[in-house]
Order: structure tokens, then C-alpha cells, then sequence
């Protein structure tokens, strides 16, 4: 018996289309397809090609050595403070001021606590992870070790690279955003091995005579630079901010070989300094630029 619909006919005139690779739709749409496909291809490797080229042209630049820190310093107290250091200025400021960085471990930040143990050598799990407070020996508020920076942000993220150093004694944050002075002052009762923070903050707690000085062998300042190309030492307001600090509280322990300082992130080529030269102490003068 019939379904009762009527079978379908092909209408005269027609002739019926082969279906697959040999319909001429088909094959327009199949090649369409592999065209598509191979821009594609082109697309992806002109963009894989330039995101290595980038990459290149963007890897974590190499720590300076204590040289060229000294240099980018120097450069940077006579710019901010408007003077230009005398030769007897200049030879109390030596290379052994600034810490040699290790170029293995470049500067990634998550790797900073690798080049603060470097720098305390052998002692370092006795200066920067013992947290008992010893009377008459150990001061309380006064870390071993202070980092710098322009911002509370900058300030959080170096002290995340130091992580495992601050498990028994924990690090204090010193600036202004969300915390305030006197609970950073109940902190520094108590023993502290790393603080971080900003220099508005930091000299308002050494006035005040709540941040120690006594036990500080290293000051990390954190030069990298925001995404207008501004750091610790050019900000204007911050910038004249860390100068103040500096002049008060960490020249003398410079010159004295009390202190040494690292300039963690990447120095200027030099090229806005062309023409400038610094005298150190040996008396030979290099050139910013070099």
C-alpha cells in the first residue's frame, strides 16, 4: 500500500547535480574553506613571529652591575638635587657601596630573595628568618633589610619575592594606603628583619623613632619604572621624597661601609646623560653613555 503522497518527480529541463567534491557549489565552497584555512595559517605565523620578536626585544633586562649603579646614582643626586659633587664627594662613594647582583638570576621579581641571601652570605637565615627578639642585641624596628618604592603596589609585589624569608618574622609594610601610623608603630615593637614601603612613610616612622636603623646592611631601591615611564628616582614629588630620606638618614651610612645599596630593576642606556661624566674614586672618568 501507498504512503498516499505523491513521489516526487524531477521537473523536466533539470538535470540532477552530483553531491560531494564534484558539486561545482561544493567544490567553490571546499576551496573557499582550504583558502580561509591557509590565511589562517599565514595569519598565525605572522603573529607567532612577532610575538618572538617581541619577546626578544622585551626579556627581563640584566641587574647593573655595582659600576653602572653607581653611575645612575650619581647622576640622579645631581639632577634631583641641582649640585654637581665635588672630586672629594665623589671618592667617598665607592663600588663596594652597591650591591653586586647576581646575573645568573636576572631580575624577576618572584627570584629577589635569591639575591638578598647572596648578599648576607652565610648568615642569612640568622639576619633575615630568625624571628626571637633578643634583649640587648637584636633592636626592635630595625630590619636588616628595607626596600623602597614608589607606590604601596610596588611595595606589596617585592615583598611577595621574599615570601619564604618572612615566615617566622614577618615583613612590615610601610606606607600610607590603608594602614595607619600607629599600627605600623605597634609592628615595630617587635622584632623585624624586612620592611617595605615608601619614602614619605618610612622617614615619618625614623623621625618618630619607631623604624631602627641599627641593623640595616641593605637598601633595595626599586628603580622600575610605571606605565608612563616614571620610578623611585624620577617621579618628582616621590622623587624628592627619597632624596630627603636619603640625605637624613642613609648617606653617612654609606660613606661609614655601614650600608650598601641595590638598584633592583632596569637602568636608562644613558643616552639622557650623553656628554655627562662622573669622577670616581680611582679618579677615572667614565662616561654616562658608555
Amino acid at each position: 500500500m501507498g504512503s498516499g503522497k505523491p513521489e516526487k518527480t524531477q521537473k523536466p529541463g533539470r538535470t540532477p547535480k552530483p553531491f560531494g567534491p564534484n558539486n561545482p557549489k561544493s567544490q567553490s565552497k571546499f576551496k573557499k574553506k582550504t583558502n580561509t584555512k591557509n590565511t589562517a595559517n599565514r595569519q598565525i605565523k605572522t603573529k607567532t613571529t612577532s610575538v618572538t620578536g617581541n619577546n626578544k626585544n622585551n626579556q627581563p633586562s640584566q641587574p647593573a652591575s655595582p659600576s653602572q649603579q653607581l653611575r645612575y646614582f650619581l647622576s640622579q643626586f645631581e639632577s634631583a638635587n641641582g649640585v654637581q659633587l665635588s672630586s672629594l664627594e665623589l671618592e667617598s662613594i665607592k663600588d663596594s657601596c652597591f650591591l653586586d647582583v647576581s646575573q645568573e638570576l636576572g631580575q624577576d621579581v618572584m627570584k629577589l630573595e635569591k639575591h638578598i641571601k647572596e648578599a648576607f652570605g652565610a648568615k642569612w637565615k640568622e639576619e633575615l628568618c630568625e624571628g626571637k627578639h633578643i634583649e640587648g642585641k637584636i633592636e626592635a624596628g630595625s630590619p636588616a633589610v628595607l626596600v623602597v618604592s614608589p607606590s604601596a603596589l610596588r611595595s606589596i609585589e617585592l615583598l611577595r619575592g621574599m615570601r619564604t624569608l618572612t615566615k617566622e618574622c614577618h615583613a612590615v609594610k610601610l606606607f600610607s594606603k590603608h594602614m595607619k601610623i600607629d599600627e605600623q608603630v605597634s609592628l615595630l615593637m617587635n622584632r623585624v628583619n624586612i620592611a617595605s614601603g615608601t619614602p614619605s612613610r618610612i622617614k615619618k616612622l625614623i623621625d618618630i623613632e619607631a623604624l631602627g636603623l641599627s641593623r640595616l646592611s641593605v637598601l633595595l631601591l626599586d628603580i622600575h619604572t610605571d606605565v608612563k615611564g616614571y620610578s623611585l628616582l624620577t617621579l618628582p614629588q616621590v622623587r624628592d621624597e627619597f632624596w630627603d630620606l636619603y640625605k637624613n638618614y642613609f648617606h653617612q651610612q654609606l660613606v661609614k661601609g655601614d650600608l650598601r645599596i641595590c638598584l633592583y630593576g632596569p637602568i636608562p642606556n644613558g643616552n639622557e646623560f650623553k656628554g655627562k661624566s662622573v669622577e670616581l674614586a680611582d679618579g677615572d672618568r667614565e662616561q654616562l653613555d658608555s
